[in-house]
């Protein structure tokens, strides 16, 4: 058989995730400490997992409706409105997905024809140039710079938009580098944008993940909120990235897009994981503030080290990654990750898996703990003294 020929093509061109080899040869290792998997390290709350066990006593294990349960779309809607002040009608504005993962790619695949141009800010998650690619999209990578605290300007977005351009994709609270756009910022876009048909989807996964201040969505833009497509979920925020939870919000023909979409594919999210997010919404605040407080204190104790032992480090103001500037090591990214992993087992990923302007970067996740997050930087301070000995002792030679 030639499976090149059978294959889609499109398929077939996208290249794998930059993520998945450290985490296969971290797979061989004992005593390794892995930094490199965004998952939080807390239990879901045992409110939530008793949630989900008392449905499944109740018996409830059928099929909700396509869009998810109605119950669980009124508290989704309750609980923006509470947290961040968006307003969405509950009965044709949200759709419940099979993690956030879901509602970006149904998004794009409503949005995109083929030639379409979506442009994504890097350094960013890895799946919206693959995602975009499928669709039948061209993504269009936008380099966001740590001098500009990984903001993206309304004069880089303004220098991207061509006639082919049809969404683009803001990924704040960002992950690897911790950016997050504020109010001033968004308005900003919001002017440039005003006379276009662009959309925005607006990942805010880490949107309860910000420090010092409370996330600004694009939707909170009179001029955006008619354009954005807000996905969001509860991996992040009640720790439950096994229950595959997430949702997204937007105007009503395009919710209507992506339901018929996901109604074909997927049918509905799992039925025990909704009612499991159900508990969630309505009474979960404080397992976000607990959870919050702990990351904020792991982000100063990592920023704080990482400076200390030559690895500048932008202070990160959302999400639970450090984004360490390596360059002073005089590895590359990929050349960092693989010597720090093999000589002191412990896994951090290049910045060069999450696009353009990620070389010379490592992604470290503080969503472990702090014990681990003490270790890793000891070993990491290790690694760093015997590279600048091997390196005295070469250049003595």
């Amino acid at each position: 058989m030639n499976y090149e020929g059978i294959l889609n093509s499109r398929i077939q061109g996208v290249k794998p995730s930059g993520i998945r080899k450290f985490f296969d040869i971290l797979e061989e290792m004992t005593d390794a400490i892995s930094l490199g998997i965004g998952e939080p390290d807390f239990v879901t709350p045992w409110h939530i997992r008793d949630a989900g066990i008392y449905s499944l006593e109740r018996g409830h294990t059928k099929y909700t409706s396509n869009a998810g349960m109605l119950q669980l779309r009124r508290e989704i809607a309750a609980y923006l409105n509470r947290r961040f002040d968006l307003e969405y009608d509950y009965a044709s504005q949200i759709l419940i997905t099979v993690g956030g993962s879901e509602a970006i790619d149904l998004a794009l695949r409503v949005l995109v024809e083929p030639g379409d141009e979506v442009i994504i800010p890097t350094p960013s998650f890895v799946c919206y140039g693959p995602l975009t690619e499928m669709a039948g999209g061209v993504p269009k990578y936008v380099e966001l710079t740590v001098d500009n605290e990984f903001r993206l300007t309304a004069e880089q977005l303004r220098a991207a938009i061509t006639s082919k351009t049809k969404a683009l994709v803001l990924p704040f609270p960002c992950n690897p580098t911790g950016g997050i756009m504020e109010r001033r910022d968004l308005e900003a876009i919001e002017q440039v944008l005003r006379d276009t048909n662009i959309m925005v989807i607006s990942d805010e996964i880490y949107a309860e993940l910000t420090y010092g201040r409370r996330h600004v969505s694009p939707a909170n833009l009179p001029g955006l909120y008619g354009r954005t497509v807000v996905v969001n979920g509860f991996s992040k925020s009640h720790a439950m990235t096994g229950w595959r939870m997430g949702y997204a919000c937007a105007p009503k023909p395009v919710i209507a897009a992506m339901t018929k979409l996901h109604q074909f594919g997927i049918m509905s999210a799992p039925t025990t994981s909704q009612y499991a997010a159900v508990e969630a919404m309505r009474n979960g605040d404080g397992d976000i503030e607990h959870m919050r407080e702990e990351y904020d204190g792991r982000r100063r104790y990592f920023v704080e080290n990482l400076n200390r032992i030559g690895l500048p480090c932008f202070e990160p103001k959302g999400a639970f990654y450090v984004f360490p500037d390596i360059r002073p090591s005089g590895l590359s990214s990929e050349e960092f990750c693989e010597c720090f992993l093999m000589e002191e087992k412990v896994a951090v990923i290049p910045g060069s898996a999450f696009g353009p302007g990620g070389e010379g970067f490592v992604r470290a996740c503080y969503a472990a703990s702090m014990k681990d997050i003490t270790q890793a930087v000891a070993r990491l301070d290790n690694f760093l003294s015997n590279l600048r000995r091997k390196r005295e002792g070469g250049a003595a030679l």
